[in-house]
């Protein structure tokens, strides 16, 4: 069923008919609650009438309503009064001549010491009349049957003006409904279209996706805003593995150059074993730099998708070992390592892949700071997660490029060419990702840089799931 038929059904027409049962059922319980005021109206008439039956001169019978002084004004709504004697004859009757009622039979009272009878009369012209039945002793023994009759016509008639009116106003309502429900399912659709073309242009591999003009709260903008975050993130990783593939094309390129040139320098001519040796030495440079680069993929991509071993251990402990691991190198560059990790602090993780990319994070800070340097490591815990820090002495990372330093093969402007991949921080990125946290440079305007890896306190989805 189309979106806009479904709001038709259960926003207009739905909503309609469950009104008009309701009104339905409400216009049967007005009815009810009207004739329940008509009763007790015709008892209290009744028993006004027949307490005053004898009370006239001479103790004659009389009916109040008939010598009423307001009887030209409640004549049109007064109820019609009979008086029968015990053997049914017609004593009186107000008004005289009944208009509309139907024609008094001769009445026997009923039982004379029962309660007031109420009935519902239907006299021949199809008019409903309420009658109650009272029996009346006189002073002298005698027995009478007192008779009111009320029509039924003003409690018909206001129940057709209920009715009337409630079906009108639910009529309108049930258009006014439609509209809206139009107007929404049109709208409804739109967004919905233009989600679904987004879908259709992602199956694609089109990932220019833009939702802009959707700026809605409901569950329908939360899903529009998720599909573009999602695809945001999408397009961000593949412009980043083809920005990974361009650089390590880049990257492989330099190398394999230099290894062809020496090699075919080498053939050129009749060389002489020192020079193929040196040739030789050469690529074996290039190889070298080639293997470093090719496990620096490999770690990347392993830390990347990789299975790990999601377990609960002491991140002090971790660091206390890669600060040692560190320290015979550190020694060699006249460097100073200082550790400040408090001990037993547990917190869920893979250790091969945080191990990596703490000694990342340290031969980092070894490659860029001076000799005579240091080094500070630092742990600290804070508001559910936990800041692994590692401070160098060296030139520092200019501020624009605070973010761009975790890419891969990303190199700082201006700095000393160094030995390695350039793969490093985008492994340790990777890394605190993958473990539901972040890698980032700290803010500071002091000597050196200060890169922290930034890890929760609960493992997420994935650690949950293994662990």
């Amino acid at each position: 069923m189309k979106l806009t038929r479904r709001l038709w059904l259960h926003g207009a027409l739905l909503p309609a008919l469950a009104t008009l049962g309701a009104l339905a059922v409400a216009g049967q319980l007005f009815r009810a609650d009207l004739e329940r005021s008509l009763d007790r109206a015709l008892l209290a008439q009744a028993a006004v009438e027949s307490v005053s039956l004898f009370d006239g001169p001479g103790q004659k019978v009389h009916l109040h309503m008939a010598v009423s002084p307001l009887v030209e004004q409640v004549r049109p709504f007064a109820p019609q009064g009979y008086l029968y004697q015990a053997d049914g004859r017609l004593v009186m009757r107000y008004p005289p001549v009944a208009e509309g009622a139907p024609e008094p039979p001769r009445r026997v009272p009923g039982n004379r010491e029962g309660p007031p009878l109420l009935t519902t009369e239907v006299a021949p012209d199809g008019s409903r009349w309420r009658e109650v039945m009272v029996n009346v002793r006189s002073p002298q023994g005698e027995w009478y049957g007192l008779r009111l009759l009320a029509s039924l016509g003003q409690v018909d008639r206001s129940v057709e003006s209920f009715f009337r009116m409630a079906f009108s106003l639910t009529a309108l309502m049930g258009g006014l409904l439609l509209i809206v429900q139009t107007l929404l399912a049109r709208r409804l659709s739109r967004r919905l279209g233009a989600i679904a073309q987004s879908l259709d242009r992602l199956r694609e591999g089109d990932f220019t996706l833009s939702l802009a003009g959707d700026t809605g709260t409901d569950e329908i903008g939360q899903v529009g805003a998720a599909l573009r975050e999602a695809t945001a993130r999408v397009r961000g990783a593949r412009e980043a593995q083809e920005r990974l593939i361009a650089n390590a094309a880049h990257e492989l390129r330099t190398p394999l150059a230099l290894m062809r040139t020496s090699l075919d320098l080498a053939l050129r001519r009749e060389r002489s074993l020192e020079e193929l040796r040196a040739a030789l030495q050469d690529a074996r440079t290039e190889v070298d730099r080639l293997a470093v680069l090719s496990d620096s993929l490999l770690d990347m991509a392993t830390a990347g998708r990789g299975a790990w071993d999601w377990k609960k251990g002491d991140l002090g402990l971790l660091l206390t070992h890669a600060v040692e691991g560190a320290r015979a190198e550190a020694e060699r560059r006249g460097l100073l390592i200082h550790l400040e990790a408090p001990a037993g602090t547990q917190a869920p993780f893979d250790a091969g892949s945080l191990r990596q990319a703490v000694d990342n994070l340290l031969g980092n800070a070894l490659k860029f700071s001076p000799r005579g340097g240091e080094i500070h490591v630092r742990l600290a815990a804070e508001a559910g997660r936990f800041l692994v820090s590692v401070r160098d002495t060296g030139p520092g990372i200019p501020l624009a490029e605070r973010d761009a330093v975790f890419e891969p093969f990303h190199r700082v402007a201006g700095a000393e060419p160094r030995p390695g991949a350039g793969l490093g921080l985008a492994i340790v990125r990777e890394v605190a990702r993958r473990h539901g946290g972040w890698a980032y440079v700290a803010p500071g305007t002091g000597p050196g840089a200060e890169l922290v890896l930034e890890l929760p306190a609960a493992p997420p989805l994935e650690g949950r799931a293994s662990g």
